[in-house]
């Protein structure tokens, strides 16, 4: 019989979690340790696209994470000066089309729901990852109190920032993007009658763009402004700040919109990096999930929907490969490269088509977005993402 196989995962956010739950579902001893004294995420909107919600199925939290989430009917792309209808993405149809819904959620919800979902996972808290050590027996981690521990695996789950990644594979050098982003929340009462609340947004302008969707059950709407700018190169998500940094910003943009920011108690800056995608997860006994693995910018709403996917196909390889947890990792790794990779590059090139300068450019655009819409057959999504929505993660290793 074989011996139960301890893993210990670095971070507590969404990834984390997901893994954690993913590996205890499979027979697993599990222990997340987080560097922050309790578990907690950022006050901010997430987007969960028909794939993201196929692997929170897979978790068996799908009916949790809808009794806390927004489901909308469409995502109405619209003109950043007249605020005229580009296009209408009909989401009502997509569990239809592609087996799942698309729901907004307030990310500390949804990481509610993951830790409430785990029975057996050990927490050990105010552990600050300092270093990996990995072999092909064992990987041991060493934290900021002089403390460590042995695991025969590490996942590190430690966000964009990852000391996991660095220790197994070395310091990168990340690539400002250029863009800067504000975020604001806004009670749904609050929010100026000429605002849609029942469903998603995005106004596309001349470099930049502005989302806003309804999250927690349609009680919050979720505000992220987008531009293009190099006056501030922080990547930090909690920094406050003024709303009249976004207020002047966007003073030329639709009226309807200057309404709406003063709205929000609270607005927070950061500004975008951008990581070229690994080609190498594993090393050892020591993996990468999330964030860590392959930080992407937020265009494709996608980011947390990969690293539960990777949660998922990493609990289902270790239960095939239950006597060799190399090969467990070396088939997460060759089963999760390929398919995030093309986010992180899909990622980037929306970026550039979200912020035309030109004129004829953007008019160019809206056109294919309009025959997209109109004439795209299952795939009338406007930015052409049915591969991405259409993955069932539930049934890579089947």
């Amino acid at each position: 019989m074989s011996r139960t196989p301890r893993i210990a995962i670095i971070g507590g956010g969404i990834g984390g979690l997901a893994a954690a739950l993913a590996l205890e579902q499979r027979g697993a001893e599990t222990i997340i340790c987080e560097q922050t004294g309790a578990l907690s995420e950022i006050g901010a909107g997430l987007n969960l696209t028909p794939n993201a919600v196929k692997a929170l199925r897979a978790l068996g939290v799908e009916q949790q994470v809808q009794a806390i989430a927004a489901e909308t009917d469409f995502l109405n792309i619209r003109s950043w000066k007249s605020g005229r209808y580009i296009s209408r993405t009909k989401r009502g149809d997509f569990r239809q089309k592609f087996g799942a819904p698309n729901l907004s959620v307030h990310r500390a919800d949804l990481l509610e729901v993951l830790a409430t979902a785990l029975k057996t996972t050990q927490f050990r808290f105010n552990a600050r990852c300092v270093g990996v050590e990995s072999n092909e027996q064992s990987a041991i981690v060493g934290f900021a109190d002089g403390s460590s521990i042995e695991a025969d695996v590490v996942v590190g789950a430690d966000g964009i920032h990852s000391v996991v990644r660095t220790a197994l594979f070395g310091a990168d050098a990340p690539h400002f993007t250029g863009c800067v982003c504000w975020r604001g929340m806004v009670p749904a009462e609050a929010v100026p009658a000429e605002i849609d609340t029942k469903n998603g947004a995005m106004w596309l302008g001349p470099h930049g763009h502005v989302v806003h969707y309804p999250v927690r059950r349609g009680e919050l709407l979720n505000i992220v402004a987008h531009i293009d700018s190099d006056a501030w190169t922080e990547e930090s998500w909690t920094r406050q700040c003024d709303v009249s940094e976004v207020i002047e910003t966007y003073a030329n943009w639709n009226p309807v919109l200057a309404r709406l920011y003063p709205r929000s108690e609270q607005w927070y800056k950061w500004a975008l990096y951008d990581r070229d995608p690994l080609e190498h997860w594993v090393k050892g006994r020591a993996t990468l999930l999330g964030d860590s693995a392959h930080a992407m910018l937020p265009y494709l709403g996608t980011g947390a929907g990969m690293a539960i996917e990777d949660a998922v196909v990493l609990g289902a390889a270790r239960a095939r490969k239950t006597d060799d947890l190399c090969a467990a990792l070396a088939t997460y790794e060759q089963l999760r490269v390929p398919r995030t990779k093309a986010a992180v590059l899909g990622a980037r090139a929306r970026a550039k088509e979200n912020h035309l300068a030109s004129p004829l450019a953007r008019l160019r655009r809206d056109i294919q977005f309009f025959f997209r819409e109109k004439f795209g057959g299952t795939d009338n999504t406007a930015f052409k993402v049915g591969w991405l929505y259409d993955y069932d993660v539930g049934r890579a290793l089947q």
